[in-house]
């Protein structure tokens, strides 16, 4: 059991606890840390497991700063035994939330933080809530016969994506910091029988609440309003402060919200290419942010019908391209929920449809700002993106090369190009294509005619071409944590070397900015990591 911290650094005492969640909602009457079904209780209180070694690997400055922890702190000792969950601070409450899921659309009952613990709320120098969890902290109620444990492969892609996310702008739960435990957790990462023993890692993550939407649904399931309306007013209350007091109205403006919410931040994955892998009602945020990075990948060569996770290679649920259907469905699964305090189904349906609406013109106002147009004109853009979508798939294409390459594009030599030859017209685009061959003078065709009616179209919309270039690269990343590079820093770390995983941090800070000597990190994906295990898909195995 973590024992209570007896010296304190300054930073430490200065952190000021209040924990809403354990104070407002239900505890679980059991104490013991056992497996077993928890009923009509909102958390289980669990204590982290001490850890052999803890050693800090990278931390975000930015979080830091959020707290109130300065970088003497967050290098010493302390800070380490903290964050592995070794020492509890004076204020911390620690608890594990229960909730439920469908996964891969199959309901699935109770879930929970199988291998989270939150050890409290702090509240941030911007005045908000912020929770602090421990992923890969040990056993919980919720473990499901697992180990509560992370390894470190994983929890440098967990680290690095909630940070490089969110300066990409995209929702996100953000990252504090990642410790080594000393200890060796055994994983088989392909479910195929060849288990190994690998460094333990622990990531301490952060966001306003980690409530999802399995949390609402698992009381809805046992037919426990009581529960659920306690979690809605709670979430009301806490959250959403702006919808008033909890009552129906109330309830129903929160669907909404949830549905809006949802929906944008899904048009920011499609927008950076992002695919989460797991799409699981249990890791949707009731905040519309990015939780959970599991089997998560960047879209690289231009591919729909791509996921990065092996449990899904057959069905393709959760790939880049269902992503928006997906969280549909997942926001409908949330109305049956809500449905048990609403009691009227007309609302709950105007929201879904408003999810409908939202993602849609959201979407719009997205591509044209991809495409560097002042709006979305449905009349000749439709088209327009239909084509480009069509084009991206003749040939294996960069999406983030592409796109960040199209800046490039002279509106001003729209009449001219009519008569260029192809390969001239599609010449800023070549960066972005892996296989060269694959641009045969049909597919070279193609594109160029592409170009040259989009060219048209910015001459029509009369942007001058440096200023269009600047929007265009403000939503257009340079720089994303491609596959490979998340994977050559796992493999460094493992070795005890963690200066790329330093190295990506800092690059992904600025990630439509140009980076003098960081070109490395904007290339396209080499060939040796076409099919490398962490390169291409994973596992949902920590």
């Amino acid at each position: 059991m973590a024992r209570q911290s007896q010296r304190l650094g300054s930073d430490l005492q200065s952190l000021k606890f209040d924990n809403r969640f354990t104070r407002e909602l239900p505890a679980d009457g059991e104490t013991k840390n056992s497996l077993r079904q928890v009923k009509q209780a909102c958390y289980s209180r669990v204590t982290p497991t001490p850890v052999a070694k803890p050693q800090l690997v990278a931390y975000s400055r930015e979080v830091a700063e959020l707290l109130g922890l300065d970088e003497k702190f967050v290098l010493s000792s302390e800070f380490a035994d903290v964050f592995a969950g070794n020492q509890l601070v004076k204020g911390m409450d620690p608890f594990a939330m229960c909730y439920g899921g469908h996964q891969f659309g199959n309901w699935a009952g109770q879930l929970g933080d199988g291998r989270a613990i939150n050890l409290g709320e702090v509240i941030g120098r911007d005045g908000q809530h912020w929770t602090l969890q421990l992923k890969g902290a040990g056993q919980t109620p919720y473990s499901r016969h697992a180990d509560g444990l992370a390894v470190l492969r994983s929890s440098v892609r967990e680290f690095l994506c909630s940070e490089a996310m969110h300066h990409l702008g995209v929702p996100t739960t953000r990252a504090l910091s990642l410790v080594l435990t000393g200890e060796r957790v055994t994983r088989d990462m392909f479910y195929d029988g060849n288990p190994d023993r690998e460094p333990g890692a622990i990531v301490c993550r952060t966001a306003p609440s980690f409530v999802r939407f399995g949390n609402f649904e698992i009381f809805a399931s046992r037919g426990d309003t009581t529960t659920l309306k306690l979690l809605v007013d709670y979430t009301i209350r806490n959250d959403f402060p702006h919808l008033g007091t909890p009552n129906k109205t109330s309830y129903m403006a929160l669907f909404d919200e949830v549905c809006q919410r949802t929906a944008e931040m899904v048009v920011h994955w499609m927008r950076v290419g992002f695919v989460h892998g797991v799409m699981n009602t249990d890791n949707m945020s009731i905040l519309g942010l990015t939780i959970d990075y599991g089997p998560y990948g960047w879209l690289e060569n231009y591919d729909p019908g791509w996921t990065p996770n092996t449990t899904d290679a057959s069905g393709r649920r959760y790939c880049f391209g269902n992503q928006p259907q997906i969280a549909a469905w997942n926001v409908v699964q949330l109305a049956n929920a809500f449905l048990h305090v609403v009691e009227d189904v007309s609302p709950l349906q105007h929201a879904i449809d408003h999810y409908t609406t939202t993602f849609q013109q959201s979407w719009q106002t997205m591509m044209a700002a991809k495409l560097g147009l002042k709006r979305y004109e449905s009349k000749t853009d439709d088209d327009l993106v239909a084509e480009l979508q069509s084009v991206l798939e003749l040939a294996e294409t960069d999406m983030t090369i592409f796109f960040r390459n199209l800046a490039t594009i002279n509106a001003a030599q729209a009449s001219s190009v009519v008569s260029a030859p192809d390969e001239l017209v599609i010449d800023p685009l070549l960066d972005a294509y892996y296989v060269p061959e694959q641009l045969t003078p049909e597919v070279q065709a193609q594109v160029a005619n592409w170009v040259r009616s989009y060219q048209v179209r910015l001459r029509d919309d009369g942007v001058p071409d440096a200023e269009r270039a600047s929007g265009m690269n403000a939503v257009n990343p340079k720089y994303v944590l491609r596959n490979y590079l998340a994977q050559l820093a796992i493999d460094k770390a493992t070795t005890g070397d963690f200066t790329l995983v330093s190295e990506l941090l800092e690059v992904l800070r600025t990630p439509y900015t140009e980076q003098t000597a960081k070109e490395a990190f904007a290339m396209k994906r080499p060939d040796w990591a076409r099919n490398r295990p962490g390169c291409s898909m994973l596992s949902c195995s920590s």
